[in-house]
């Protein structure tokens, strides 16, 4: 293994750099720009059972350092990224993907999950807890411990692979609901998704977005980031992936300090293509600067 790689859930990455979903749509875009297979992996585009079309328009707004987005999950539907966004991804990128998967339901969820652990091309299935429980009355199945741990034994009943349950920050204690995963299975948590987040037009006086509210990313939403990571691993014996505001190597070695054992990219891949490579690049230096041998070392030095 070499000074900046890690093992996350028993498979090696490089390095530790993944981009988030959402955020690197299914890869093939951004290797017209850079040769992604020097990235760690990274998290495809949120992925639901039936197609969908997301939510109506506006979707985005700016805010200081970060954005709000409420797209929706728009996607082309499990059977279509199997039989067409993963062939395409297969040409440029030769490393296992994470399988980022959303559901309204716990079936959607086991069946999506079920249909992605059969392909080669997956490493990880990264199973997006943050969206409503249309049969529970709309509430997000990762603010209630018990919602989570179901969804999580559901999934691992139909898999093989490494689930990686992804959690909502909003929430009073977060900490409940990673060991309540745990228990249920899960190989590993990641966090944060986006904090909840508006911005109202001063000519309209109305919400920027249609849906009114939408979910925060960007640097503003860091240090919550590394408080909840912190948090959390310090409370699971499973693998924590770090996310949330990261911009920087810097960024990227306190997470890991915080207990990050692989770090996702997110908002910071809208605002420069580039970036994911360019933390990767920097890494090196920031490891040298504050003298680090092996980023594995580091991970959970803060507790």
């Amino acid at each position: 293994m070499g000074r900046l790689s890690v093992d996350l859930c028993g498979i090696t990455l490089d390095n530790p750099i993944i981009p988030a979903s959402g955020t690197f749509g299914y890869g093939y875009e951004f290797a017209e720009i850079y040769d992604i297979n020097v990235l760690g992996t990274f998290s495809f585009k949120g992925t639901t059972k039936d197609p969908r079309f997301g939510n109506p328009t506006p979707r985005i707004a700016e805010c200081t350092a970060g954005m709000i987005n409420a797209v929706g999950l728009q996607n082309p539907g499990v059977e279509k990224v199997i039989s067409e966004e993963l062939p395409k991804l297969k040409k440029c990128f030769n490393k296992k993907v994470m399988a980022n998967v959303s559901g309204f339901a716990v079936e959607d969820y086991a069946y999506t999950c079920e249909k992605l652990d059969k392909e080669e091309q997956v490493g990880w299935l990264e199973v997006n807890v943050s969206c409503p429980n249309v049969h529970g009355g709309g509430m997000s199945f990762g603010t209630n411990p018990d919602a989570a741990a179901e969804v999580t034994a559901a999934v691992k009943k139909v898999t093989t692979k490494p689930v990686i349950i992804k959690l909502s920050p909003n929430v009073t204690d977060i900490v409940s609901i990673a060991k309540a995963c745990e228990d249920a299975g899960a190989d590993g948590i990641s966090l944060i998704n986006t904090l909840l987040g508006m911005r109202i037009d001063l000519k309209t006086k109305k919400p920027v977005i249609a849906n009114k509210m939408g979910g925060f990313s960007g640097s503003a939403i860091f240090p919550v980031a590394v408080r909840m990571v912190y948090q959390v691993a310090n409370a699971v014996n499973i693998p924590v992936v770090g996310m949330g505001g990261v911009s920087s190597a810097e960024d990227v070695i306190e997470l890991m300090l915080a207990g990050a054992t692989a770090v996702e990219v997110g908002a910071a891949n809208l605002v420069d293509p580039m970036a994911a490579k360019r933390i990767i690049e920097d890494l090196p230096r920031v490891m040298k600067k504050y003298g680090i041998e092996n980023l594995s070392d580091i991970i959970g030095g803060a507790h």
